[in-house]
């Protein structure tokens, strides 16, 4: 028995939505950083990019649990001296929840040229509605839940 390993003209990529309305923001960014990476599927190759297409909609309903809306900042620096600028997640989820996402995922992406392509994958949507009916995305219901559904069909328990 041989380990298959996927190469860059044999992966097929599947696109899934994520509804992250009512789920903790860093919990949705991590589903979406393995869908982006491929960690879901059984020929994952860690040096090959086999990852899936992403779609986060309801961006505006993520919830940041804890006092975080007030305590975390989103800062960037011109490399000017005096040239910090932040901004409160506050603000950002009252005016571009989609920034906040995309942020979230890139932070649990490999700082790497094969994972900045997979964020081109990525599509982010503060509202339920998305332009990407056409590809036919499916509902991930994936993580822990996923997992449970296997052993029961296995017949095994936790």
């Amino acid at each position: 028995m041989s380990t298959t390993l996927a190469r860059k003209d044999t992966v097929v990529r599947n696109w899934y939505i994520l509804d992250a309305a009512g789920t903790p923001l860093g919990r949705t960014a991590t589903e979406a950083a393995n869908l982006l990476r491929g960690k879901h599927k059984p020929d994952y190759t860690p040096n090959v990019d086999c990852g899936d297409f992403v779609i986060v909609i309801n961006c505006a309903d993520a919830v940041l649990t804890g006092d975080k809306l007030n305590q975390k900042f989103y800062r960037k620096h011109s490399g000017w001296v005096g040239g910090l600028k932040q901004t409160s997640y506050k603000r950002i989820m009252e005016t571009k929840p989609e920034f906040a996402m995309t942020q979230a995922v890139k932070g649990m992406m490999s700082k790497n040229t094969r994972d900045r392509g997979a964020m081109k994958r990525l599509r982010v949507f503060s509202g339920a509605e998305h332009k990407h009916e056409a590809q036919k995305p499916v509902a991930w219901t994936g993580g822990q839940d996923s997992n449970e559904k296997q052993d029961d069909k296995q017949g095994g328990s936790k």
